[in-house]
């Protein structure tokens, strides 16, 4: 398969225009279970096409009972690997789905969790690197989740170890990465510097206060980042479909924290 194809599949995964993306990962049930916002995964990938979400990120197992069955249209990234929550070792995770599985469910891309630090990151930057060679052969884009996780990590969002998660994806080969937001728009700036290819900042866990998610969401967009990859947020969020539309209109247009506020009545 051609880079062509490749080019084409990011298309479908970033905004043209902005060449900035709003993914959302509802890869969380194959750690945590049927938690709030989706116990119904239908409904859930429902309301982010009707948000204007550029792509979400499933488990193989259920393409087929959502995605591109109803509602709007969007970009689909297969998550290949995983953990759950019982595990003696919940940061090591492990490949359950190939590239080439990914391929027949239609996937527009494919993504990988990685945790630097953590006591098994040799196997899974092992991991990382087959899966990335795949990606290559085929024209698959790769979105990777790094994150830092370790007894040598005394803060995961802090920029000197953000910044190693970020430029590790773009040596390996990624096309994007998904990056924990480190505070700042300095701090972030720095971290988007040392890496050539796109970098997305995580949501993280469900935030007290929509503002503050915001807040993040500008101040990375303003370093040069280009997009979010946000779930519990926005799944969990009481109106999913409308927090996407505010997300949107700062990634995609440039809106203050205040007018995506507006758009939420808040």
């Amino acid at each position: 398969m051609s880079m062509i194809g490749k080019d084409i599949r990011m298309e479908r995964l970033m905004n043209r225009a902005t060449g900035k993306t709003v993914i959302v990962p509802m890869d969380h049930g194959f750690t945590m279970g049927p938690i709030e916002g989706l116990i119904q995964p239908k409904k859930a990938v429902f309301q982010a096409g009707e948000g204007g979400a550029n792509a979400v990120v499933l488990h193989k197992g259920n393409v087929d009972s959502t995605h591109r069955r109803s509602g709007n249209d969007m970009g689909l990234i297969i998550h290949l690997s995983a953990s759950t929550s019982l595990s003696p070792d919940a940061n090591y995770k492990v490949l359950v789905c190939s590239v080439e599985e990914a391929i027949r469910l239609g996937a527009d891309g494919v993504s990988l969790h990685v945790n630097l630090g953590a006591e098994r990151e040799a196997d899974m930057l092992k991991d990382f690197g087959t899966v990335s060679k795949k990606c290559q052969e085929w024209g698959m884009p790769l979105l990777v989740m790094m994150y830092t996780r370790g007894d040598k990590v005394l803060t995961e969002c802090d920029e000197q170890y953000v910044k190693i998660a970020a430029r590790v994806a773009s040596e390996m080969g990624a096309d994007m990465v998904k990056v924990s937001f480190t505070g700042s728009i300095e701090s972030f700036a720095k971290v988007v510097e040392g890496s050539s290819i796109p970098v997305l900042i995580a949501g993280g866990e469900k935030a007290k206060n929509i503002k503050d998610v915001l807040n993040n969401v500008k101040m990375a967009i303003d370093a040069g980042g280009k997009g979010v990859s946000m779930g519990r947020n926005v799944f969990q969020y009481k109106d999913p479909a409308q927090l996407l539309r505010a997300v949107s209109k700062i990634v995609h247009e440039g809106a203050s924290v205040e007018e995506a506020l507006a758009l939420l009545g808040e």
